[in-house]
């Protein structure tokens, strides 16, 4: 058996204990991360120091070097975010249905960890905290890898959360950093051992894992976004609204890549986007008419991620095009429209086939923190399981327990007994 085996086969073991946590011992897990990431903030600092010159030397794009930073902000958030963590409601043991199938004879389904889940993330130390904190609330053991770029910092972070953890009662295992890339493929061999694998970074990688492993996989492909401005869009909340989309913090995977405009906007406010959106530095990329009328780059393909002060503008037809569009090149992420018009904003929400769906507020809002989810362990885009932001009840599954006193099935198979099957309400 190799290490990496010997490490999942503890970590399997440890997911059992983890699952018979009471919400007091989690909580208490929880508050002892926040008070040692504040106690050892001059050690992650320093790795982080370490990690952001190394970056620099390697001329790391500057969005990517944002994402890496870890400073007192950083840890201002994630100490904020676990402790909205400890204030909502335990996620295991929730009873979700109850059935009286005959007298004496319970049936329950009530929610429980998944047990072994395996993290792979981009180049933000943020996120490990973010992850390791959901996993303790929701009872899993947990294996983390995070990005290069981030390797001392993510092992300063890891240490401290781990031994926080176990210091509170967490089982030895509970957490598991990989640091090596060749890792991740010995990883995805591990079935036996680990339940699910949510991987964060391109369509391709989510693809090349999915397709070299025969554990469960929660996809969170690229974050190809649109905001689309309709006809009866209110100029003020569009214009604010845009701004925010693309400019508030380009490098995360709900900012707007593409900005749909209705026809009927484009002697009004599309002028006034494209200017808006220039003045704060975005490098425009527009359809035909875009192009020409402004003087800017004919945009090449419709499904891209910029990922920086970059996007796409294009003329539609009205909101049924605007949401084919969508449907054909967006990625399934977030996608927003922007309307005084309750019925076309009713057929976007319900037509559009993406995680979250906006109206007249910026697609940066799709996020578990700031969905009250406490944080997340990524986007899913797929639709089986979780969807969206990836909370704690997207770190739950379930179980069926039924409680009987000697019952059999005998008597209901010839007909001498039959079920009731009297529905409770929860």
């Amino acid at each position: 058996m190799s290490e990496l085996q010997d490490i999942a086969k503890t970590a399997r073991e440890a997911s059992y204990i983890m699952a018979s946590l009471g919400s007091d011992v989690k909580n208490d897990a929880l508050a002892n991360v926040a008070r040692c990431l504040k106690a050892a903030k001059d050690e992650i600092f320093a790795a982080n120091k370490t990690d952001l010159e190394e970056a620099e030397k390697n001329s790391l794009d500057a969005p990517l070097i944002k994402r890496l930073k870890f400073n007192e902000d950083k840890l201002n958030d994630v100490v904020s975010g676990i402790e909205s963590l400890i204030g909502l409601t335990d996620p295991v043991g929730k009873v979700t249905l109850r059935t009286t199938l005959d007298d004496g004879l319970e049936l329950t389904r009530v929610t429980c960890p998944i047990g072994v889940i395996g993290v792979i993330f981009e180049s933000r130390p943020d996120a490990l905290v973010q992850i390791a904190s959901l996993c303790i609330k929701s009872g899993n053991a947990v294996f983390l890898k995070g990005g290069s770029e981030a390797l001392n910092t993510n092992k300063a972070l890891a240490s401290v959360i781990s031994k926080a953890g176990i210091e509170a009662g967490l089982p030895e295992g509970w957490l598991n950093l990989l640091t090596l890339r060749s890792e991740i493929a010995d990883m995805l061999k591990l079935d036996e051992y680990i339940d699910l694998i949510i991987p964060r970074g391109s369509n391709s990688f989510v693809q090349y894992i999915m397709q070299n492993t025969n554990i469960a996989v929660l996809g969170h492909a690229d974050g190809v976004c649109h905001t689309y401005l309709d006809s009866e869009a209110d100029p003020a909340i569009a214009m604010k609204v845009a701004v925010d989309a693309k400019t508030q913090y380009v490098s995360v995977c709900n900012a707007t890549e593409t900005f749909l405009v209705n026809e009927a906007l484009k002697e009004t406010l599309l002028p006034e986007l494209i200017k808006t959106l220039q003045e704060r530095g975005v490098e425009i990329f527009g359809d035909d008419y875009v192009s020409e009328t402004f003087g800017v780059e004919k945009a090449e393909e419709w499904h891209h991620e910029y990922l920086a002060m970059k996007c796409s503008v294009k003329i539609v037809k009205d909101v049924d095009d605007a949401i084919a569009h969508i449907n054909r090149y967006g990625s399934g992420h977030t996608d927003a429209i922007i309307t005084a018009n309750k019925e076309n904003a009713e057929r976007f929400m319900t037509m559009v086939d993406s995680g979250s769906v906006l109206v007249n507020c910026s697609t940066r809002f799709a996020d578990g923190f700031r969905y009250g989810f406490g944080a997340e362990v990524g986007i899913a885009t797929s639709k089986i399981h979780a969807r969206g932001p990836v909370g704690l009840e997207g770190l739950v599954s379930y179980k069926y327990r039924l409680v009987g006193n000697g019952d059999i099935v005998g008597p209901y198979c010839d007909g001498s007994k039959s079920f009731k099957h009297i529905h409770h309400d929860i």
